[in-house]
């Protein structure tokens, strides 16, 4: 993997939460575009942990520091701030456990940014409603018989559970189905109903901001 200065707009969306030369840490971190990118552009002290044999192969031959592992068990092996920032990219509603794992990454990070997609955006609720069937799209590709993801939530959902949690969101943004990033704001319906996907930089309530 050659440095590369162009990634998906939520990647770079993560990308711009993070200070330079932070302490990071990539859950599921995929072929390792964003710790790359961290690593090159922003001189991040950056890990990742992948699920998939094909992902660590990826990172390990671009250079990254990246170990195979489960997000489901292996986050708990972390001490406490181990890192400045956890990131966890489309990965939450793929895990057995959405808010054991959110709490870890709480827990392990200063900072928590969580991506994900939105299973209220509009035109999920069309399908569903006009087809009567699980519907597709480009944020959620997999027909329902083959798709990973086991814990589909919208962006309330998500908000409602940092609430449980006691985390605190510090900011907030949603892609629309253009790609167009827009901030969540205090009202909720917007973008409950326009975004495609959601991405969140969290802390506990209690802590001071980088």
């Amino acid at each position: 993997m050659t440095p590369n200065s162009q990634i998906r707009v939520d990647l770079q969306l993560i990308a711009d939460m993070i200070q330079p030369r932070s302490r990071v840490l990539d859950v599921g971190c995929g072929d390792g575009a964003l710790l790359d990118y961290l690593v090159q552009f922003k001189q991040v002290d950056g890990r990742g942990i992948e699920l998939s044999s094909e992902g660590v192969n990826a990172c390990v031959a671009a250079g990254l520091s990246v170990i195979q592992g489960d997000a489901d068990t292996d986050l708990f092996d972390y001490p406490d701030r181990a890192f400045d920032y956890v990131v966890l990219g489309q990965t939450l509603q793929a895990v057995r456990a959405p808010r054991t794992t959110l709490d870890q990454l709480l827990r392990i990070g200063g900072h928590a940014i969580v991506s994900m997609p939105n299973f209220a955006h509009w035109r999920l609720r069309w399908r569903l409603l006009t087809r009567g069937r699980m519907p597709v799209s480009d944020a959620l590709p997999f027909a329902w018989y083959d798709s990973p993801n086991i814990h589909l939530c919208s962006i309330r959902d998500f908000v409602a559970l940092c609430r449980d949690l006691d985390a605190r969101i510090e900011r907030g943004l949603f892609l629309d189905q253009t790609g167009t990033p827009r901030r969540l704001g205090s009202g909720l319906s917007l973008a409950n109903v326009l975004g495609e996907q959601a991405i969140f930089l969290l802390c506990r309530n209690g802590r001071t901001k980088n």
